[in-house]
Order: C-alpha cells, then sequence, then structure tokens
C-alpha cells in the first residue's frame, strides 16, 4: 500500500533532487521531471550548504575554535552572480499559463546547483580533513595544493556542464557568459575571498588581550625595509655578538644564555627575547655571555637575525668559548608554535626557515654541548620535549603537546609563560625547577581569568638525571654571590 500523504511525497520529491543533483556532479544530464523549485526548497538548499560548509570548516580547525559571525556576511556576491546567471540562461522560461507544460526556469536551474555544491561538500570534506591534518592547516609543500585545485575545477566543470545542457541551445551568447560568470565564481570563492568561519585557537589568542578573552583583530605592521644597509650590516651584527662572549672561567660553572625570536611579525616576542636576556644577565650572571637573535624591524640593526643559520653558528660559537665539561647552555625559543612541532618564522620580506627540535638537538650534539637548558615558548611546544630530552639536558615548555600557550597578541607585553617563570619567578630563585612549578600555577589561574577556552596549556618540564648537578652549582655559586 502506498503511502501518499503530502510528506511522503515531499520526501520523494527530496529524493529525486538529490539522485539527479548527484548525477549532474559527475556531469550526467538531469531528468527535470516533476522538478520545480519553490522558496521553500531554494531556502532550504542554501541554508543546508551555508551549514554545511561551516560544520565542515568547524571538523578541520582543531580543538577551541572561536566562531566568526561577521563572515556569514561574506561570500553572498557569488550566490548573487550564480542566481543572476541562471536568469540570464533561461529568462522568460515558465511563462506559459499551464504549470505542467513549463520548461526549465531560473530558480530551479540555481537549486540544483546549490544541491551540486551540497554533493560536492560532502566529497570534499575527506580531502580538506587530510590536507589540514597532514599540514596543520597550511599545507607547505608545492604539490598539496593540487587536490583541493582539482577540486575546485571539478566544481567549476560540473556547474558549467549542468547550465549548458539544460538551457536553450538558441541562447549560445547567454550560455557563454553564465558559465564564464559561474567559473569565476568558482576561482574567487576558492582563493580570492575566502570565507573563514572559524579562527583557529592559537589565531583567536594571539588576537587576545592578556587580560581578557575577547579576541582583537591585530593592525596591520609596517612592513620591514630589507635595505642594503640592513644587509651590509647583519653579517657585522653577528660577528660582533660572536666575537663579543667571553670564555668560560676554569673552575666556575657559567652560564651561557642565546635567546631567538623569529616571528617579526609580533613584538610580543621581541619584549619576551629582552625580558629572557635580562634575566640572564641580572640574575644568572652571564652578562658577556649572552646572545638575542631576534626577527623585527625595531632591532634589524642592533641584533642578528634570528634564522635557523645563525643559531647553528651561535651554538658552535658558544661552545668554542665555554668549558663544556662545566658550563651550561641555556636557550629560550619564542613564536607561534604549531602542532607538528615546527616554530613559526615570518620576517617578511626576508624567507627564514622553520625550526624544529629535530635540528637544534643535532646542533647541540654537533657541537658537543653536554649541559643544556632549552625553553621553548610557543603553542603545542610540549612536542619538543621527546626529541631534546637527554640526561644532561633540562627542556621547559610553555604548553603539552596538544594545547596552546596563551599571551601572544599584538597587545601582550609577554607570554603568559613568560612572564610567569621569567619576569617573575627566575627573579626571585635560581632553580629552573623551583620556578616552573610556581608559574605553572600561576598560568592556569591565569588562563582561566582570561578565558582560555581550550583547555589549561599545562606547561611542561623534562630534568635529565645528570643535569642537576651543574645546575645546582650554579645555583649555589650565584646565592652565596647574592649574599655577599
Amino acid at each position: 500500500m502506498s503511502d501518499d500523504t503530502p510528506a511522503a511525497a515531499d520526501n520523494e520529491t527530496i529524493l529525486r533532487w538529490i539522485q539527479q543533483a548527484t548525477g549532474s556532479v559527475v556531469l550526467m544530464q538531469p531528468d527535470w521531471t516533476g522538478l520545480r523549485a519553490t522558496p521553500i526548497g531554494l531556502a532550504r538548499a542554501v541554508v543546508v550548504l551555508l551549514l554545511l560548509q561551516i560544520g565542515f570548516e568547524r571538523a578541520v580547525t582543531g580543538a577551541g575554535a572561536t566562531f566568526t559571525w561577521t563572515a556569514l556576511g561574506y561570500g553572498w556576491l557569488s550566490t548573487a552572480v550564480t542566481a543572476w546567471a541562471c536568469w540570464l540562461v533561461l529568462r522568460g522560461a515558465g511563462e506559459t499559463a499551464e504549470p505542467a507544460a513549463r520548461p526549465l526556469d531560473a530558480p530551479t536551474l540555481l537549486t540544483m546547483i546549490f544541491l551540486q555544491g551540497i554533493v560536492m561538500s560532502l566529497l570534499g570534506f575527506g580531502l580538506d580533513l587530510s590536507l589540514v591534518h597532514s599540514h596543520s592547516g597550511v599545507p607547505e609543500d608545492k604539490w598539496a595544493w593540487v587536490p583541493a585545485i582539482a577540486l575546485a575545477a571539478w566544481i567549476g566543470v560540473a556547474q558549467v556542464v549542468l547550465v549548458w545542457r539544460s538551457t536553450p541551445t538558441s541562447r549560445l551568447r547567454s550560455r557563454a557568459i553564465a558559465s564564464a560568470l559561474l567559473a569565476a565564481m568558482v576561482v574567487s570563492d576558492t582563493w580570492l575571498l575566502p570565507t573563514s568561519y572559524w579562527m583557529p585557537a592559537e589565531v583567536a589568542e594571539a588576537a587576545a588581550t592578556p587580560g581578557g578573552g575577547t579576541p582583537s583583530p591585530e593592525p596591520a605592521p609596517e612592513l620591514f625595509r630589507l635595505t642594503q644597509d640592513v644587509m651590509e650590516a647583519q653579517p657585522r651584527i653577528l660577528a660582533a655578538q660572536l666575537d663579543a662572549l667571553q670564555p668560560g672561567r676554569p673552575g666556575v660553572v657559567d652560564l651561557y644564555a642565546i635567546t631567538f625570536a623569529p616571528y617579526g611579525e609580533q613584538d610580543v616576542f621581541m619584549r619576551e627575547s629582552a625580558v629572557v636576556a635580562d634575566v640572564m644577565q641580572s640574575r644568572f650572571d652571564a652578562r658577556g655571555r649572552t646572545l638575542q637573535l631576534v626577527n623585527n624591524k625595531a632591532t634589524a640593526k642592533e641584533f642578528a637575525w634570528a634564522t635557523p643559520l645563525n643559531l647553528q653558528r651561535a651554538i658552535a660559537r658558544v661552545a668554542q668559548r665555554m668549558n663544556r665539561d662545566e658550563d651550561v647552555l641555556f636557550i629560550h625559543l619564542t613564536s607561534h608554535g604549531g602542532s607538528d612541532g615546527e616554530l613559526a618564522a615570518d620576517f617578511y620580506p626576508l624567507t627564514v626557515d622553520s625550526l624544529t627540535p629535530q635540528l637544534l638537538r643535532q646542533w647541540l650534539d654537533e657541537a658537543g654541548i653536554r649541559h643544556r637548558v632549552i625553553s621553548v615558548s610557543a603553542c603545542y611546544s610540549g612536542s619538543w620535549i621527546a626529541p631534546l630530552a637527554s640526561d644532561d639536558t633540562l627542556v621547559m615548555t610553555a604548553a603539552d603537546a596538544d594545547h596552546t600557550s596563551y599571551g601572544c597578541g599584538a597587545k601582550s607585553r609577554l607570554t603568559f609563560f613568560g612572564q610567569a617563570l621569567y619576569d617573575e619567578q627566575l627573579r626571585k630563585t635560581w632553580s629552573f625547577e623551583e620556578a616552573h612549578a610556581v608559574a605553572r600555577q600561576l598560568i592556569d589561574q591565569r588562563e582561566k581569568e582570561a578565558g582560555k577556552t581550550n583547555g589549561y596549556s599545562n606547561p611542561q618540564i623534562s630534568v635529565g638525571a645528570r643535569i642537576r648537578a651543574p645546575l645546582k652549582a650554579l645555583e649555589a655559586r650565584l646565592a652565596a654571590s647574592a649574599a655577599r
């Protein structure tokens, strides 16, 4: 017994729409029999496509993402142009008196295009998910975008073929114009006018003020001018910094310090580098044994650039100056971090490679530096611990491997990690372990007060069995000197 209720008929019609849209995606000619758009049907297709786009983008953005409400106001130009293209090729259609005799009309064609978009969104979701997770959201390999380009081209071809096959052959010029418009909108939506409904947690928190969790857009930074003077000055600056490093003192545990701030688009990393360098010099007797590598337009004629090659050179020179059986090398890295374990580097127009823990470990091993204290102030920095850990190494990070850190926005004076650990606790103690333990509690409290939504950053520490002895000797010397 058949079900002739309106609901059943509506469900059957929806199923036919989906079947024909799926066929048109693989370039089959739709069977338009019984398919005519209604205002509700068209609105339903638009809303479903929008919700799918929002939902799929949320799935690939990661934990703690913030919804960008203003994005709902963008992207409607392509909808308007697509609707006009459908009217262009089918203007005048549907004006016959008898509904059954009416040819295909513009709203029906537009609805089918939206349904194509729904089918293509479902097919493309797996591709988008794999690209984002395999490249931390930003594919860097030159071939990584090929599948996305192919998918966009497929969408364009499917739309053009649908229009071409479903409209009167007598309207050749209109079909050509409509096809060009649809292709242009696919290109525009894919590359020129991307809509981002979700802001990744690390981006949202980078834009937040230290005392609040409300994202605020960063002002456009003044571009760094890579002049000949700057280019010629940089080798001299690096050479001077390396030559200024004092030799280790026999029988004294000296601390050498290197700060590395490769992200030049935000001043917070430059400021943190300065604070950490000051603490090492004033509290840990590292004056004459401290070197800052910084990417920032304000320091381009003061400090050598924070590039991996300069860091490698600095490590090699410290190894020559220090007593490798007694002294300790401290390195503080501060930047944005990715879940792939890379430390972000940005200093346009200079191209700077990212730094990885594997490279840092390699350079330290090659230089023969035994006693190491490594501090990583970045999102997901807990992923640095395993590659760097050894019996002679202490590693401290601003977060674990699964969470973002906090306080790296344009209005932040320091990151939460840099403020709590260096500007506060290490001005009171010479123990990295004690300072880190207290800093963890402060950071947890401050993140909750600031409204961090994607979980406690959970700073980590790893202490090798043999690194405690030289650090204890250093603490004892510094305490005795302060007591005099």
